[in-house]
């Protein structure tokens, strides 16, 4: 375990779901930030433009620890040839060019954190899944592995680099709870298709967590599963949301609707299975803030 007081760390993605809660954590844990932006920087930022292979590497001087979660947003807007196009580049490309250019400093960061993603499994039913599983097949799981693959110059260069395997973020903030919170205090509410699939979800608090865990410590590097000990069925899922909400959850959205408003979309986020387990996690000592659903859920909804 480092245990470092008044780190530097840099991060991609630091005004997003994640960076911003991340960001918070960090800077009051005493740590010095520097953003990584594309618009023209303010203090405390530095200019990076993955489009044209840019990074200000002057600015990362001294920096302990990079934390990479800069990409397209896979839930929002149809998964056009284009769109899927973009998440591919900004994933792929865009860690590749950070993993060169920390490569090339000197010094160089002790640590590369950089996001990853379940889809990494794909489709699995009920398959228990570490991170000593092989990879899954089909768009999202091709994705995540070129995108953890994008890193090896950063691990050639000495760096100890760990892809964060991230779940379903629970946080009412944004993403698939953020979405889902309306129709259910609406008592519309319900299970996905047959509601068997299963959802390896993690609460916002917890990824910041466990970022934090692998920042700090040594012996965490490669792949790790960031999903808390309990996936759920999306009808268990469903069922503990309605409780916590005090909600029926009657109302099943079928297979063919999730299809029509979603489109392709709707196969990798909504239907597929994926039964995840934070294996690495909880062998390195990590201690999960919401190891339940339903605690995460009254904690995180004020319930």
């Amino acid at each position: 375990m480092i245990g470092k007081q008044g780190m530097k760390i840099a991060v991609t993605g630091a005004s997003g779901l994640v960076g911003s809660q991340l960001v918070a954590f960090l800077s009051t844990g005493g740590h010095e930030i520097v953003s990584l932006v594309r618009a023209e920087p303010d203090r405390g930022q530095v200019l990076w433009d993955p489009k044209a292979g840019q990074v200000d590497t002057q600015g990362l001087a001294g920096v302990n620890a990079v934390v990479h979660l800069a990409g397209e947003n896979i839930a929002v807007g149809r998964w056009s040839p284009a769109k899927k196009r973009r998440i591919r580049e900004s994933r792929v490309a865009g860690s590749r060019l950070i993993a060169e250019k920390l490569a090339a400093m000197d010094p160089k960061p002790d640590v590369l954190v950089c996001a990853s993603a379940i889809g990494y499994y794909g489709d699995r039913g009920a398959t228990k899944l570490d991170e000593s599983s092989d990879p899954g097949t089909g768009y999202l799981a091709d994705v995540c592995r070129d995108w953890e693959d994008a890193c090896q110059p950063a691990r050639e260069a000495g760096i100890r680099v760990v892809n964060a395997r991230i779940g379903v973020v629970i946080t009412p903030r944004g993403g698939a709870l953020a979405k889902m919170l309306p129709p259910f205090k609406m008592g519309v509410g319900g299970k996905v298709a047959g509601g068997d699939q299963f959802w390896s979800w993690v609460s916002i608090e917890d990824v910041v967590g466990a970022l934090h865990h692998a920042i700090m410590n040594e012996s965490i590097s490669g792949p790790l599963n960031v999903v808390s000990p309990e996936p759920l069925t999306n009808s268990a899922f469903t069922k503990v949301l309605g409780k916590v909400l005090r909600r029926p959850t009657i109302f099943p959205m079928p297979a063919f609707v999730a299809k029509m408003a979603l489109g392709e979309m709707a196969n990798d986020l909504l239907l597929s299975s994926t039964r995840v387990l934070p294996t690495r996690l909880l062998e390195t000592g990590y201690e999960f803030r919401h190891p339940t659903l339903e605690t995460a859920l009254h904690a995180l909804l004020g319930k």
